[in-house]
């Protein structure tokens, strides 16, 4: 809607005000700068359920077209996590153990405020933690 709003703001600028002069292109350039960014960082909706024996991990764009990030697997494949931010962007990289080696999964949790970062690291690290004993008691 931004880029529709910058697109006629510069028409009506150039057909009837020319106030701006060569800065008009940055009613178009601006808007396209915020979609790219908004395209980046596209999947606002992080799911994560840890009960029973599985972890489900899901993420989800607003935007009916982008699709959807969906990950299931045992607890007992789960290795370990990291948690990147830079900005505004945070990512969750987990990875989990494969037939054919780790495999890294990438997550978007730039939308989760830092106490629901913080509880989905706490429950990660539970699971860890259980692991770890389980393969100990073994």
């Amino acid at each position: 809607m931004a880029l529709v709003m910058g697109i006629l703001a510069y028409v009506v600028e150039e057909v009837k005000f020319q106030i701006l002069g060569s800065e008009a292109y940055s009613l178009i350039f601006g808007p396209i700068v915020l979609l790219i960014l908004y395209y980046i960082n596209c999947r606002q909706i992080f799911e994560y359920d840890s009960d029973g024996e599985a972890i489900h991990l899901r993420n989800r764009s607003i935007l009916p077209f982008i699709k959807p990030l969906s990950d299931e697997f045992p607890k007992y494949k789960f290795l370990k996590f990291e948690t990147f931010r830079f900005l505004f962007f945070k990512r969750l990289y987990i990875t989990v153990k494969g037939k054919s080696g780790n495999t890294i999964l990438k997550y978007e949790v730039s939308y989760l405020t830092d106490k629901e970062l913080n509880d989905l690291k706490f429950s990660l690290n539970k699971v860890i933690k259980n692991n770890k004993e389980n393969i100990h008691n073994e």
